[in-house]
């Protein structure tokens, strides 16, 4: 169920914001309810993962002794040689 809410904001702050929702193609309650929501949630110290990013996890097979680190030092080293 939908209530309505009443909020005293600083008048800059709210042009921006309805300029992010915009541009984020939401509207400004539901980019207010998003964020208490994930504000309020019980798990405040973990960040969620999206579906986007369960789809994907495991989509990438290495080998056992491939060293993330070394690979990545590897590539900046010839990056900025």
């Amino acid at each position: 169920m939908n209530s309505k809410l009443t909020l005293k904001l600083n008048e800059d702050v709210i042009g921006k914001a309805k300029t992010f929702a915009k541009a984020k193609h939401t509207s400004l309650s539901s980019l207010i309810e998003n964020y208490l929501l994930r504000l309020t949630s019980e798990n405040e110290s973990e960040e969620k993962i999206t579906p986007l990013v369960k789809s994907l996890s495991g989509i990438l097979k290495l080998p056992k002794e491939f060293d993330h680190k070394r690979d990545y030092t590897s590539h900046l080293l010839e990056k900025y040689k």
